[in-house]
This record gives C-alpha cells, sequence and structure tokens, in this order.
C-alpha cells in the first residue's frame, strides 16, 4: 500500500451519523471502510455499485406501490409460490 494521505469530506451530518454507528457494529470505523470503498473504486474502474437512472415505467411501479395500489397480499411462502405458479413464472 502507498503513502497515507490526509483529505477533509463533506458529508450529511445525520447519515454520517448513522452510517458510523453501522460501520462500528462491523468493527470498521469511517476511514477504513472509505479507504475499502476507494479500494473498490480501483477495483471496478468505477464506482463498485450500478447508478441509473430508473425509467418511467419503474418511476409509475415506485409512484404505484407508495400510493397503495396494484399490489398483491402474500401471507407466506407458500403463497408466493403459488402467485409465481399462476404467473407462470415458475413450474
Amino acid at each position: 500500500m502507498g503513502s497515507k494521505i490526509h483529505t477533509t469530506l463533506r458529508v450529511d451530518e445525520e447519515n454520517y451519523k448513522e452510517a458510523k454507528e453501522i460501520l462500528e457494529k462491523l468493527g470498521l470505523n469511517v476511514s477504513q471502510a472509505f479507504n475499502i470503498f476507494i479500494a473498490m473504486i480501483k477495483e471496478y474502474k468505477g464506482l463498485p455499485f450500478e447508478i441509473k437512472i430508473p425509467s418511467e415505467e419503474t418511476l409509475k411501479v415506485i409512484k404505484e406501490t407508495q400510493e397503495g395500489k396494484n399490489l398483491i397480499e402474500i401471507g407466506d411462502i407458500e403463497d408466493f409460490k403459488k402467485f409465481l405458479r399462476k404467473e407462470k413464472c415458475i413450474e
């Protein structure tokens, strides 16, 4: 590993506090997590996760879901399997 540098980041305070608590539960501090993130950017040659603008269809589904429209109630995994069979998603 190369030499270390000191840097300053401006981040949302509430997000920082919540993330710090989560990282502590994982046994990491913010610097360690940031170093992992930087290493992943290097490895992926970009961000280590997909960022994209949702399609019109996806935005419509999100809106309908938030409004409680077109939802299907499924009680348990067996109900879910029955639904998938009915919709011909599985055999």
